[in-house]
C-alpha cells in the first residue's frame, strides 16, 4: 500500500458540518490507498446505508472500500476490506465470516504488532505515531523510532504498514520517509471549511507522501 489512506470518520465530519459521501468524493479525488468509514457513533443499520453509498463511488475510481470494525457489514455493502482493532473480532473468525474479505488490524505495541503479522493480514496499522484528538482513550505514541521499528518487522514478513495518529501535513514527510502509506482523519479537515479544501488537504498529503516515500518499497 502506497500514499494517503483516507478515514471517513463520521463524528469528526458532523463536526465540521461535512458530508461524508461528499468528503469521501474529494478525497477519492487523488487515488487513495484505501477509503475506511469509521463510523463509532452510528447504528448498525445507518453504517450500512453509508458503506452502501460508499461502495459505488470507490468501486467508480478503483479504490478499495474499508468497514471499520465489522465484517458482516463489509460483506454485505460490497467492501474490499475491515478494519479490525484489538477489542474487534479476531481475524480468524472474520475470515471465516467473509473468506474473501481483506483484512487490516490496528496495533499498538510491538507485541500487537507480531501477533498481527502472524495472522497474515492484508495490512497492520502501527500508532498512534503522534498524539492524536481523534480517538478517545488513544494508546501511547509510539513516535517515529517505534514507527521505523514496525516497518522492519513488517518488511521481514512482507506485509504492508499503514501509519496512523495524528499524522498532518507538517509530519507527514517525516512519516513518508519511514513508511510509504499513512491514515489520516483530522488532518484532512483541520483547519477546512468546506469540500474543496478537502481536496485540496488530500493533494497536499498525497504529493508529500509521494515525494517523501522510499524509492523502491519493499511490499507492495
Amino acid at each position: 500500500m502506497r500514499g494517503l489512506y483516507a478515514i471517513v470518520d463520521v463524528s469528526v465530519l458532523q463536526a465540521k458540518g461535512l458530508d461524508p459521501v461528499e468528503f469521501a468524493r474529494a478525497a477519492l479525488a487523488v487515488r487513495p490507498a484505501a477509503l475506511q468509514l469509521r463510523a463509532k457513533d452510528l447504528g448498525a443499520r445507518e453504517s450500512l446505508a453509508l458503506l452502501r453509498a460508499l461502495a459505488p463511488v470507490c468501486r467508480g475510481v478503483g479504490v478499495p472500500l474499508v468497514a471499520n470494525d465489522r465484517p458482516d457489514l463489509a460483506v454485505l455493502a460490497g467492501c474490499d476490506m475491515v478494519h479490525l482493532g484489538q477489542d474487534d473480532v479476531p481475524p480468524e473468525l472474520a475470515r471465516r465470516i467473509a473468506p474473501r474479505l481483506g483484512i487490516g488490524i490496528s496495533t499498538h505495541t510491538p507485541e500487537q504488532l507480531a501477533r498481527a503479522l502472524d495472522a497474515r493480514p492484508t495490512y497492520v496499522a502501527y500508532g498512534p505515531i503522534f498524539s492524536t484528538t481523534s480517538k478517545v482513550n488513544a494508546a501511547p505514541v509510539v513516535g517515529l523510532a517505534g514507527l521505523r521499528e514496525a516497518a522492519r518487522a513488517a518488511e521481514r514478513a512482507g506485509i504492508p504498514l499503514v501509519a496512523i495518529g495524528g499524522i498532518d501535513l507538517a509530519r507527514v514527510a517525516d512519516v513518508g520517509r519511514i513508511v510509504p502509506c499513512a491514515a489520516v482523519i483530522s488532518g484532512l479537515v483541520s483547519d477546512v471549511v468546506d469540500i474543496a479544501g478537502v481536496a485540496e488537504r488530500a493533494r497536499a498529503f498525497a504529493a508529500a507522501l509521494r515525494s517523501s516515500a522510499p524509492a523502491v518499497e519493499a511490499h507492495a
